[in-house]
């Protein structure tokens, strides 16, 4: 008898010895309630002792925990509807807190981040939701790790995933930036344009100075199309009747700048002096008077 009440006390102590014993994984720490009381120290990894049936321990994991944010319906400052979703990189810094002071961190989190997203997407307009997301994952990260802050929690990082736009604006934007890729195509050939043909004026004004870099010119432009075996090349006139005309046509004018006027008649002061003849036989034709039959008529 007295065996068997030996056998059954030490089974109850192994019992209790094995209850007491806990295992605290390197991710994690202990939080330790002894009959509802916190007690200030916080369980490192390890094996750890506690109290049978006094002490009740909570592990809190302190590695980063990854959030995902389901897609939130909002209205942006100029009055698009958004379907927004984002994901939010967290951990724990004071496990104490994180038991304590709030019931479930999770579910905290999770409601804080669907509540931020949508405040915050309400104060940005479209352009800045989609060309300056840096900024927008800013403002939510220091939305988010404000009320956190009690309850242990730092909020790494936060980011925007995915932004879905209704039919119509995805056709307006489309047509948006085609007219913009339009535009810019056609400055840049413009551009080119101009270039070139200041280049070409450039070109025709260094050419145009000695005698016979045109021809030369010619003569290279002959070279590259003959090298061509399917050309044929036609040059209906030399370059020194070209030439020749240009020079005719200078003369001319030159010629023609340096004629004298043609006098002017003056028919109440008659002068003295002898009047001079214009050099042009057509005037001369119509200068002098028709001559006349024996009763004075003019022929």
């Amino acid at each position: 008898m007295l065996t068997t009440v030996l056998i059954m006390v030490v089974v109850l102590v192994a019992l209790l010895a094995a209850s007491s014993l806990r295992m605290v994984q390197q991710y994690q720490r202990g939080v330790v309630l002894r009959f509802g009381r916190l007690l200030p120290e916080v369980r490192e990894p390890g094996l750890r002792m506690l109290v049978p049936v006094a002490d009740r321990m909570v592990k809190v994991p302190v590695q980063t925990i990854v959030l995902d944010v389901p897609p939130q319906g909002a209205i942006t400052k100029d009055n698009v509807t958004l379907s927004v979703d984002a994901v939010v990189y967290f951990r724990v810094i004071d496990p104490v807190k994180a038991v304590v002071n709030v019931e479930n961190y999770l579910g905290a989190i999770s409601q804080v981040a669907r509540t931020s997203l949508r405040s915050v997407i309400g104060r940005a307009d479209l352009d800045t939701m989609l060309s300056d997301r840096e900024q927008v994952n800013s403002e939510l990260r220091a939305v988010i790790d404000t009320p956190t802050d009690d309850w242990g929690i730092s909020v790494d990082r936060v980011e925007i995933k995915d932004i879905a736009l209704p039919e119509g604006m995805r056709r307006a934007m489309a047509h948006q930036a085609e007219a913009e890729r339009d535009r810019r195509a056609r400055v840049i050939a413009a551009d080119g344009e101009f270039q070139a043909s200041t280049r070409l004026a450039d070109a025709a004004r260094v050419m145009g100075a000695p005698s016979g870099a045109l021809q030369l010119r010619l003569l290279q432009t002959v070279s590259e199309v003959a090298s061509d075996q399917n050309s044929t090349l036609v040059m209906p006139l030399p370059m020194e009747v070209l030439r020749y005309f240009e020079q005719a046509a200078g003369g001319a004018a030159g010629a023609q700048a340096s004629a004298p006027s043609l006098p002017t008649s003056n028919t109440s002061t008659p002068s003295s002096a002898p009047a001079v003849l214009p050099s042009d036989p057509l005037v001369n034709v119509a200068s002098q008077p028709e001559p006349t039959n024996g009763d004075g008529a003019g022929r």
